[in-house]
């Protein structure tokens, strides 16, 4: 069992090498082109899967939103609308928040054993691994990753995920606790109640595990708002999970736009627990409007401006193309991307000439294409942001190494972009772009990157790269983020915490730290006649 969960553990990481490996050594006749070279094929592979589930899910019936209105989702390869998906709005998250409610209250999931919940989930689980490849197509039509990246990494997290929290829903107890006098002194754990739970679209699949897995093994009913962009897996995920028993109403899955079904979600006055993952400036807004409504929980994963950090006697060679999987997974489309590459001065410039050659030989085009590194960017709006960023890059005198420009000419693809001589006032060094833009930044000694990586609102995560135990421990400490990578970097183990610190969140997703976000502790104090012992 530790072998497997330790392969399951570095899945993400080794996948991308895996790509990386295949895309030095693709053939030009592959059917998939370096960036530097030819634009996106124009023949696309039609997406193996069909779309069934474009409805809302309302108390274990899909149905449609009851305005009757609908909204489309697109194919970030072409820009071409995929399907029409129920639009919600208040009405639906009320019938929603009732159907939860009415769940939690009267239905039979909170007082069901923690054994029986268990085995819902891990027969999910087994229903994912079996649906393994539709669940794939899906996340990479609707959200542009590349095929191999969601089937060969993300659906089996999923499944992992899953199990790990079926293995928690039994073990969750709370404690006898010794109190001066005559009491006999015990606590609870109980349900929160209603979890609010809205996921963003650069992870659809993981992030619906990172919340529903949790707040399911603690007894909780759900109601949760899918990003408009990327609507079409959860819904997918929630047929298998009725199918795997889960009783009607305690999984509700509401489709639509922040605006309206997000905040209608957010202010509700019966959600219990309200946990949210995307930016900062929309995670404010999340945050005030459960403030102003019944003062709910709330748990929040947002942005980040991570830190990798090349120190000195680094292995060149292997430091480049860690930091490269850091900055351009999932098409940079990542809240921990390291999107700030701090490299000694040392051995900066032979990074910088690698750092550049390994872009150039990134492979960009149809995410369905076997050897295809990079997809296109979600959507219109973070396409032109990206490019405009990148624009703001060149005018701040950054020295732009390669790319820079729209990939091909139709989709959201953007080439591998890489900025040298980046100064930490540069917004490009600032702001979160959540694209493939690396800003390579020079340092000289350990207490300067230190000050300079801590130099910013965000705190999410690290990247150390070293061979020496004291420098790793040093940075590890001084960093203030939630995570700090030592010589690896995305590494989502089921069990392993993650959240952040100052502007980057609230609270920790994963491992049992995220139980506490889905419950109440009760303390019981009764008198004690003439105790034996106390």
């Amino acid at each position: 069992m530790a072998a497997a969960a330790r392969r399951i553990s570095s899945l993400l990481t080794r996948s991308s090498l895996l790509l990386s490996h295949a895309g030095r050594n693709a053939r030009a006749g592959s059917g998939v082109s370096r960036f530097s070279t030819a634009a996106v094929a124009e023949e696309l592979i039609v997406p193996p899967v069909q779309i069934s589930y474009t409805q809302h899910l309302i108390d274990g019936k899909f149905v449609d939103a009851a305005s009757g209105k609908t909204f489309p989702t697109y194919d970030p390869r072409t820009a071409e609308v995929i399907a029409h998906v129920a639009e919600g709005d208040k009405e639906d998250i009320d019938r929603a928040v009732s159907a939860a409610r009415k769940a939690f209250d009267e239905g039979p999931w909170p007082k069901m054993t923690p054994y029986e919940r268990s085995r819902i989930l891990l027969r999910f689980a087994d229903l994912v691994e079996k649906h393994n490849d539709e669940l794939a197509a899906l996340e990479t039509w609707n959200n542009g990753k590349p095929f191999e990246q969601s089937a060969k990494a993300e659906i089996p997290m999923l499944a992992r995920l899953f199990r790990y929290y079926a293995g928690w829903a039994d073990k969750i107890h709370g404690l006898t606790v010794p109190a001066d006098g005559n009491h006999h002194v015990q606590t609870l754990h109980e349900p929160i109640g209603v979890a609010g739970q809205i996921i963003p679209w650069n992870f659809p699949l993981i992030l619906f595990a990172w919340k529903v897995g949790p707040a399911l093994a603690c007894g909780n009913t759900i109601v949760l708002k899918t990003a408009e962009q990327t609507p079409l897996t959860a819904l997918y995920a929630a047929k298998l999970f009725h199918e795997a028993g889960l009783p009607p109403g305690v999984l509700n899955i509401v489709s639509g736009f922040g605006p309206t079904v997000g905040a209608a979600l957010a202010s509700h006055m019966d959600v219990d627990k309200l946990a949210f993952t995307g930016s900062t400036e929309t995670g404010k807004i999340v945050l005030e409007l459960a403030a102003r409504s019944n003062l709910k929980p709330v748990t929040l994963e947002l942005g980040g401006k991570s830190p990798f950090i090349v120190c000195e006697d680094a292995d060149v060679d292997k430091a480049v193309e860690l930091a490269h999987f850091a900055l351009f997974f999932n098409q940079g489309q990542c809240c921990c991307a390291g999107s700030r590459t701090y490299v000694h001065e040392r051995v900066y410039d032979e990074f910088l000439e690698k750092a550049k050659a390994r872009a150039m030989r990134r492979i960009v085009g149809d995410p369905f294409k076997q050897g295809t590194e990079q997809g296109p960017q979600i959507d219109s709006e973070q396409f032109q942001k990206v490019l405009r960023y990148i624009k703001a890059g060149i005018e701040s005198d950054a020295t732009l190494e390669c790319g820079g420009e729209r990939f091909g000419s139709k989709g959201y693809f953007v080439q591998p972009t890489v900025f040298s001589n980046v100064q930490d006032d540069m917004l490009i060094a600032k702001d979160e772009i959540f694209g493939p833009v690396q800003s390579i930044l020079k340092f000289k000694h350990l207490d300067e990157v230190i000050r300079r990586a801590n130099q910013t609102h965000y705190g999410l995560a690290a990247g150390v790269f070293t061979t020496n135990i004291d420098v790793a421990n040093t940075l590890s400490r001084a960093l203030r983020v939630g995570t700090v990578w030592v010589n690896c970097f995305d590494v989502f183990d089921a069990a392993i915490p993650f959240g952040g610190y100052k502007m980057s969140g609230i609270g920790r997703e994963k491992g049992i730290y995220s139980l506490k976000n889905y419950l109440q502790v009760k303390a019981i104090v009764t008198p004690l006649r003439n105790p034996a012992w106390l």
